[in-house]
């Protein structure tokens, strides 16, 4: 994972989950898919070259025109932002996370029993 890879913005997120699901796409195809009110040409373009020098996204040219990919994985991200949050807010402990998000019922007894089978099996790896 990318020593600078930093927390996105919850518009360059969802630019950032277009690309993750298309795999590349032009500015137009981002509008597209992007819920109402669509943001303007401009708006979607100065994020997507934001998310360029942030180091996630690059692009090919085709004339004046560019098609942007992801750089950076879904999954890479992921664990980034897990990461942060774990270490940030549950002093890095899956307990204290888990137990917050069962209290605030975010998580049934199903998904707790879920959770607990998976470490078990870890565990006895």
């Amino acid at each position: 994972m990318s020593e600078q890879l930093r927390e996105l913005t919850r518009a360059e997120e969802e630019i950032m989950q277009v690309l993750w699901d298309k795999g590349k796409a032009y500015v137009k195809d981002i509008i597209e898919v992007l819920s109402e009110p669509k943001p303007a040409y401009n708006t979607v373009s100065t994020i997507v070259r934001i998310l360029q020098q942030k180091g996630f996204v690059g692009h090919h040219a085709f004339g004046k025109t560019h098609q942007y990919f992801p750089i950076i994985s879904k999954e890479e991200y992921r664990k980034f932002v897990t990461t942060k949050l774990m270490s940030g807010y549950f002093g890095n402990s899956v307990g204290n996370m888990v137990s917050f998000f069962v209290k605030e019922k975010k998580v049934d007894l199903k998904e707790v029993d879920e959770l607990m089978k998976i470490l078990e099996d870890l565990k006895n790896k």
